[in-house]
């Protein structure tokens, strides 16, 4: 069974307690796109990360597209690592090292159950390879990827849940 699958489970059987003003934690709920998002979900996100993914997402407007090259850190072409260090520095006035291998270490590590937005998220793509993103929320992530440039992916694909390391929170954690 997957967690994809636990959760729409999970969200179905506890759908019956919301009378008693029972619900999931929204970052449980932001693990499923599919899953309908309520208001008080909404709320909770905009006052926990608003500001912040606002931001994010306007760094990712001024990238997008942007071709991958590796030990890239322009416009001209920029890589996973080079693209963090730059959003961060714009949008959260934070100075994260240049590699992966240095950023895995920054913030506290965080659950993939509670990702908020903002928050960093690594993956293993080959035996000595590793990829960051940043997370927005609704299971999607923002990265340099090598085939498409710098893009918008979602964390539920298997893809990126086979290699799923660790996510780490950065931004308003001690680094």
């Amino acid at each position: 069974m997957t967690l994809r699958s636990l959760i729409s489970i999970l969200s179905l059987c506890f759908a019956s307690f919301s009378a008693f003003s029972f619900q999931l934690p929204a970052s449980m709920l932001s693990m499923d796109s599919e899953l309908a998002v309520s208001p008080a979900r909404s709320a909770l996100e905009h006052q926990e990360t608003g500001p912040l993914r606002s931001r994010i997402l306007d760094q990712y407007q001024k990238w997008k597209g942007t071709h991958y090259q590796w030990g890239g850190t322009t416009h001209r072409g920029v890589d996973c690592s080079a693209l963090m260090q730059n959003v961060f520095s714009e949008a959260a006035h934070l100075n994260l090292p240049r590699t992966t291998g240095e950023q895995i270490h920054r913030g506290v590590q965080v659950a993939q159950y509670r990702l908020r937005a903002g928050d960093l998220v690594f993956f293993q793509t080959g035996p000595h390879r590793k990829h960051v993103g940043v997370y927005i929320g609704d299971s999607q992530f923002i990265h340099a990827s090598t085939s498409q440039g710098v893009t918008v992916s979602t964390l539920t694909d298997s893809y990126w849940q086979q290699r799923f390391i660790t996510a780490r929170r950065v931004a308003g954690a001690a680094a």
